[in-house]
């Protein structure tokens, strides 16, 4: 679990988790809003599916309290940065600080290898520009695909080695 403390805007505490047996389904079943589906997938499960095909992305679940209230994906690129992608929060759960918990958990996760993190976003998405911008993200000028790319700074007072994949959390 990745947890860095956020709390969204009703208190709850905002964790990253990996996505596993038990709650699988639920990252699967994670839908945005009809107006947000110009720039993300209709469900999470299609994030699931790459990240199950894919030797670059890995998936976790976005968690509000035990709540399953998103996903989010992470990558490493052969420059050794860190990429944020396929952030998806249930439209249910948009407007209440979970996404703005998540990027900033993650990032500060990432970050701590001391490389860049890096996202990219469609141009025309107004939201999430003001999002990422706001959390210190900022565009670089190259575009991946039709989407702008952002990058955060790293942060250099941590140099922890990113592992493969966050340690799932403990079975009693």
């Amino acid at each position: 679990m990745i947890d860095s403390g956020q709390r969204d805007r009703a208190g709850r505490r905002v964790t990253l988790r990996p996505v596993d047996d038990d709650n699988w389904r639920a990252v699967a079943d994670v839908a945005p809003r009809d107006d947000q589906r110009s720039f993300v997938p209709a469900l999470a499960a299609r994030y699931l599916v790459l990240t199950m095909r894919s030797d670059v992305w890995t998936s976790l679940a976005v968690c509000a309290d035990e709540s399953v209230v998103g996903h989010v994906m992470w990558g490493v690129d052969d420059d050794g940065s860190r990429w944020i992608g396929g952030m998806v929060i249930d439209a249910a759960e948009q407007d209440r600080g979970v996404g703005r918990a998540a990027v900033r958990t993650l990032t500060d996760w990432l970050a701590e290898a001391g490389h860049p993190v890096r996202l990219s976003y469609h141009p025309d998405n107004t939201p999430a520009a003001t999002l990422y911008t706001s959390l210190g993200f900022h565009p670089t000028g190259a575009m991946e695909d039709d989407e702008l790319i952002a990058e955060h700074p790293p942060n250099l007072t941590h140099h922890h080695p990113i592992p493969a994949h966050p340690t799932p959390p403990r079975r009693s």
